[in-house]
């Protein structure tokens, strides 16, 4: 056997915040317009991305790690105002917007 299944796998992510590998669809993907930290929460925008989950916990973590920076391959600090706004929108709202 060549250990190829016939059932489509469904593709996995890694947050950048607590480093736990989800399913692509439960992360939002995050991708830098001019210095900033954007969400793409269709996965459409062109670019780098990096994912994370859709919580205020792991952004936390990510900011605080200085992942951001990281996974874009930039120096210095990127603004993560617009994507905290999201994240606080979508937590009261209670689901991300797909």
């Amino acid at each position: 056997m060549s250990g190829r299944t016939h059932a489509r796998a469904c593709p996995e992510r890694t947050c950048v915040g607590c480093r736990e590998r989800a399913a692509k669809g439960d992360l939002l993907r995050i991708v830098m317009i001019e210095g900033a930290c954007a969400p793409d929460p269709r996965g459409t925008l062109p670019g780098r991305g990096a994912s994370v989950h859709p919580t205020l916990v792991c952004l936390d973590l990510a900011v605080r790690r200085r992942a951001f920076p990281r996974a874009f391959k930039v120096q210095g600090p990127l603004d993560t105002a617009e994507l905290r706004r999201y994240v606080e929108g979508a937590a009261e709202a209670g689901r991300i917007e797909q």
